[in-house]
């Protein structure tokens, strides 16, 4: 593949190229039979099949050879091509943001029921994507949800910590846009000489460019709240179901209330 790329590249107008052909036009010259239109109408394939001594026979191989070198010979221009075009992926958030009504449902609604005000979608309560900021902006604005409540919401703080699974990750102003998966552990909310802690089961962290930053969790809980006698109790009970566990199952089982507990038990002391 590398003798591909290094050949086309001395095919256009540079002093190394010279007269010679590219492995694309040695193909191109030897036209193989299997892209003739009788191949492509099945009209080979008629009649018996050809006895091993057919030179006909013999030549297919060299036929699938031929086919098999022009695709990799395309396949290495096209990559070729693409990985030279300066061609960048806008971020999401310097996308256009989406319109807050739903104009399909708006005109569908008005032919069945024109004297009544159509109800709202939920698309209608999104609000416009905030642009990306020329400079970084002093604040770190956090949404925090769960399925069935939020915690934060657009709350500008300094910094947040979230415990990803690659280790503890500091938001700040400006950060990169990032999507990170997170795992038990705490997560720090950081404003002025004030730092609120929660404990989160599992989830995500969207971070974006325009220094907004999404953290959705499936439990979260103050640190401030959780009982550590409960925290003990727990962690001794799924202690002892993981060494007593019999099948797969159990072992699972046992081994998330583990896991979970252990770091129910860390946030606590550390």
């Amino acid at each position: 593949m590398g003798n591909i790329f290094r050949t086309n590249r001395l095919d256009h107008k540079s002093p190394l190229a010279g007269p010679t052909k590219t492995l694309c036009d040695t193909v191109t010259d030897q036209p193989s039979p299997i892209f003739s239109p009788a191949f492509a109408r099945g009209t080979q394939s008629a009649g018996p099949e050809p006895s091993p001594s057919d030179p006909a026979r013999a030549e297919r191989p060299q036929q699938f050879h031929t086919m098999f070198r022009r695709a990799s010979c395309l396949l290495a221009r096209s990559l070729f091509l693409s990985s030279s075009r300066s061609w960048v992926r806008p971020f999401s958030t310097d996308l256009p943001a989406a319109p807050t009504a739903d104009s399909t449902f708006v005109e569908a609604w008005k032919k069945v029921v024109p004297n009544i005000e159509p109800p709202k979608t939920p698309i209608a309560f999104v609000k416009p994507r905030p642009p990306t900021p020329s400079s970084i902006p002093s604040k770190l604005t956090v949404n925090f949800v769960l399925p069935y409540a939020s915690e934060l919401s657009t709350k500008e703080v300094d910094m947040v910590i979230i415990p990803a699974t690659t280790g503890q990750m500091g938001v700040l102003p400006g950060h990169v846009a990032t999507i990170a998966e997170l795992k038990p552990g705490v997560l720090s909310v950081h404003e002025g000489n004030e730092v609120t802690k929660y404990f989160i089961s599992s989830g995500f962290a969207f971070i974006h460019a325009n220094s907004y930053a999404d953290v959705v969790a499936i439990e979260a809980v103050p640190i401030d709240q959780i009982d550590p006698t409960l925290v003990q109790k727990g962690l001794a009970e799924f202690t002892q179901k993981l060494s007593s566990a019999s099948t797969d199952l159990e072992k699972a089982e046992a081994q998330i209330g583990v896991d979970m507990h252990s770091a129910l038990n860390s946030a606590l002391t550390g």
